[in-house]
């Protein structure tokens, strides 16, 4: 009798173990209440810090550069000189082509001369013609004389006209070594120096209008629903990770990149940071979408794949039951809407230590072992 007792109490202690400890003991769980609440969702995406205008200065021909007067980083104005040309024999053929200037004035004044005496003459002979005191071939000699001055005159016109304009092409030549910076900026770019022979058109100063910086952010195609232009945003730039600008969406890209399923905005700040961001950096930018009306909500962490279907795990008499739920839009803190499924005040099961079945017993607990709540 005494074996027989001692071993009924091991088998009722065994089958408490098992019931409570074991495979069959139940699972602690955590729960839920659905609330029914509006949410504000709101896309997460990486960027990178771009320039909208940015100006490649170089020259319009090749040549050597005589002078760089900025460095990478100095703020310059519209105007100011940031790099020179080397001039070789620019000062002297342009010392050439205002002497030939000034012959074709000359020799235009000389030809209006001789315009003029030939009209003269020209009128004189007429008058005696039709006195009867000189014959015809004098008349029709002076005639062609005048013809000859004007040909004569609209030669040296046409002369001193082709002159000046070489003389502007030099001196254009000569303003285009003077690369100036067209408009307000930072220098964020040198690539070259004194001595060095750069090609027509080769950028030697790169400039960025500072005003001009925006995010060019990815965001996942499936989250981007709402997306539009002047979104307000946030904007934390890797390097600053301490500090969140302000910002706002100015327009979603009409293109998207098919590789990576993912959207394309540009994000501008509502003021530029003090000391400009390196172009490039990476920057994390949420973008805030329009309210949504009140709707169950419950932490996304609910949601379970069970038979194929989505749903949660509502605890009805503190037993699971799946119901299939479609979820809707959520937000950043990890809440998601449900359209249909479940209501207000209902129960549901957040985290579970495996997972559950449609027999498996439950102990709710307030957190499971790992911290999670």
């Amino acid at each position: 009798m005494t074996l027989i007792l001692v071993l009924g109490a091991l088998a009722v202690l065994l089958a408490y173990v098992a019931l409570r400890s074991g495979p069959l003991a139940p699972v602690a769980a955590t729960e839920a209440t659905v609330a029914a609440r509006p949410i504000r969702p709101a896309l997460f995406g990486i960027g990178t810090i771009e320039a909208r205008r940015v100006y490649k200065i170089g020259p319009t021909q090749a040549g050597r550069v005589a002078q760089i007067a900025v460095d990478v980083g100095d703020r310059v104005f519209a105007g100011q000189l940031v790099a020179e040309m080397a001039q070789v024999d620019l000062p002297d053929r342009l010392a050439a082509q205002a002497a030939t200037v000034r012959r074709a004035e000359a020799a235009l004044q000389e030809a209006k001369t001789r315009r003029e005496f030939a009209s003269v003459e020209a009128r004189r002979y007429e008058r005696l013609f039709a006195a009867h005191t000189t014959s015809e071939e004098k008349l029709a000699t002076r005639r062609q004389e005048l013809r000859r001055a004007e040909a004569g005159l609209a030669q040296v016109q046409a002369e001193l006209v082709q002159a000046r304009a070489n003389l502007r092409a030099l001196s254009a030549q000569a303003d285009n070594l003077r690369l100036l910076a067209p408009a307000d900026g930072i220098v964020t770019g040198r690539a070259a120096d004194p001595g060095m022979a750069v090609g027509a058109g080769q950028s030697v100063i790169e400039i960025v209008d500072p005003a001009s910086l925006w995010v060019n952010v990815r965001v996942d195609q499936v989250a981007a629903g709402g997306l539009r232009a002047d979104l307000p945003a946030r904007i934390v730039l890797r390097s600053r990770r301490d500090q969140a600008f302000a910002g706002k969406v100015l327009r979603v890209e009409p293109r998207a990149d098919p590789v990576t399923e993912e959207l394309l905005a540009k994000v501008v700040f509502d003021t530029p940071p003090a000391q400009l961001p390196p172009l490039g950096e990476l920057a994390e930018v949420t973008i805030e979408l329009p309210g949504l009306p009140a709707a169950p909500v419950v932490p996304n962490a609910a949601l379970r794949q069970h038979d194929g279907a989505t749903g949660v795990w509502r605890l009805v008499d503190g037993a699971p039951h799946f119901v299939a739920v479609t979820p809707g839009a959520s937000d950043l803190e990890g809440n998601v809407q449900l359209l249909d499924g479940v209501g207000a005040g209902d129960r549901v099961v957040v985290y579970s230590e495996r997972a559950l079945g449609p027999q498996s017993r439950i102990h709710i607990v307030d957190a499971l072992p790992g911290g999670r709540p």
